[in-house]
């Protein structure tokens, strides 16, 4: 059975939450690509205030397709997310407690997400479209002349994922394989 889980959270929420766990996600989060990113961390470096408050929040690594009528986004599904690595522990340190996209972390971000109590949350490539249906408004609110990578405020209900790393650093990408291990059941 699923997780439910509603964003903005707290670091207490999250050490619930282990590796592998389904989760249905819910409330607010935002989106950011690699040129988000970077302007996010100059924000930071430069003492200027974010464009939105990235305490208790998830970052989802997808730049959404247009919307057709009658949705909030087109097919919005996860980017690969070792892009944001170099951008990840800035913002984690800043408060963010979740990211969300596709593929393996940097040790760096995984002992940053421990530090921090942080997850790293997978959604389903392939199943764009589908994940989609979750999301329930959408709102570019920085960034706009990025396009489709502009930061968005997504309102999601009940968006499927996956924890792939928990606050713990347990890592499904290492533990699946280690689950379905052949050697040993011979």
């Amino acid at each position: 059975m699923a997780i439910r889980l509603e964003f903005p959270v707290t670091r207490e929420q999250l050490s619930e939450l282990r590796a592998g766990d389904e989760v249905l996600l819910s409330g607010v989060m935002y989106t950011a690509r690699d040129a988000a990113h970077k302007r996010l961390v100059e924000c930071l470096h430069e003492g200027r205030a974010l464009p939105f408050d990235v305490r208790g929040q998830l970052i989802y690594y997808v730049g959404p397709a247009p919307a057709s009528p009658g949705h909030a986004v087109g097919a919005a599904g996860p980017t690969t997310s070792y892009r944001m690595d170099a951008y990840a522990p800035e913002l984690m340190q800043a408060g963010l407690m979740g990211m969300m996209g596709k593929g393996r972390r940097s040790q760096q971000v995984i002992d940053c997400m421990v530090q921090h109590g942080a997850v790293y949350f997978g959604a389903v490539g392939g199943a764009a479209a589908l994940i989609a249906r979750s999301i329930v408004q959408s709102e570019v609110i920085a960034y706009e002349d990025l396009g489709a990578e502009a930061v968005h405020r997504f309102t999601v209900k009940d968006f499927p994922a996956l924890v792939l790393i928990d606050s713990q650093g347990n890592n499904l990408y290492e533990l699946g394989p280690r689950a379905y291990n052949t050697e040993n059941t011979l």
